[in-house]
Order: C-alpha cells, then sequence, then structure tokens
C-alpha cells in the first residue's frame, strides 16, 4: 500500500490564530486541545486535515505549495466575499467575462490560496 498524506502542514508565527482563520473557512474545527500560544495547532474538515506549526522565519517568498478551494453551497463570488469578511486579502483576480477563471487570496499570513469556481458553476458552463 502506499503512503496516505495525514496533515497538510503550513509554517506559520501564530498557529492557533492562523488555523482559527482556516477553520473557519473551511468550516472545520480546531483540536480541543489547541489553545493560544501553542507551538501548533490541528484543523479538521471535510478532505483536509491542517496542521500549523511555528516558525521563526517570515514569510518572504510565494508559496510553492498551496491549497485550491471549490465552495460546495455558494458560488466562487460569494466564497471570495465571505473569506475577505474574516482577514483573507486579495492577491490577485484571475475571473474572466466569461465567468471562468479564480482568484488568489492570501491568508492572514500571508499564504496563498486559491477560489475557483463551485462544481455547479462548471457544470453550468
Amino acid at each position: 500500500m502506499s503512503s496516505l498524506i495525514r496533515h497538510i502542514t503550513i509554517d506559520s508565527s501564530d498557529p492557533y490564530a492562523l488555523a482559527g482563520f482556516w477553520a473557519q473557512a473551511l468550516d472545520g474545527s480546531l483540536a480541543d486541545d489547541d489553545l493560544p500560544g501553542d507551538p501548533e495547532a490541528v484543523v479538521t474538515a471535510a478532505g483536509a486535515t491542517l496542521l500549523f506549526v511555528t516558525v521563526d522565519d517570515r514569510k518572504t517568498v510565494k508559496n510553492r505549495v498551496h491549497l485550491d478551494l471549490q465552495p460546495q453551497d455558494r458560488t466562487r463570488d460569494e466564497e471570495v466575499e465571505r473569506l475577505l469578511s474574516f482577514g483573507a486579502t486579495l492577491r490577485s483576480d484571475h475571473r474572466r467575462p466569461d465567468g471562468t477563471g479564480w482568484v488568489t487570496l492570501h491568508d492572514p499570513e500571508g499564504n496563498e490560496f486559491c477560489v475557483e469556481r463551485s462544481a455547479a458553476e462548471r457544470a453550468n458552463g
């Protein structure tokens, strides 16, 4: 049997705070034993478990790996607005006039992630 991905690990200056953002973004939850100031925090959500760990170095360059989010119960544009409302920032907008494309955002620590169209939007063209 091949290996399975147990966590996607993200370096962070404040694991608990960043995990809180991602728990909200993914409608997930923090582990019961995660507390502010802990050196790591875990978010469990449908489809992924994210592990946030403390590193002293600040992010200075583009991520080599990033997350692509696909909204499940709202449109891409509604999801972008929701994420912006609790701390994401716009990095670049790749939406096209025909409705295709994606939006690249930054989480509160500057990590890039993308928001794609929902399955329903893809099915409708």
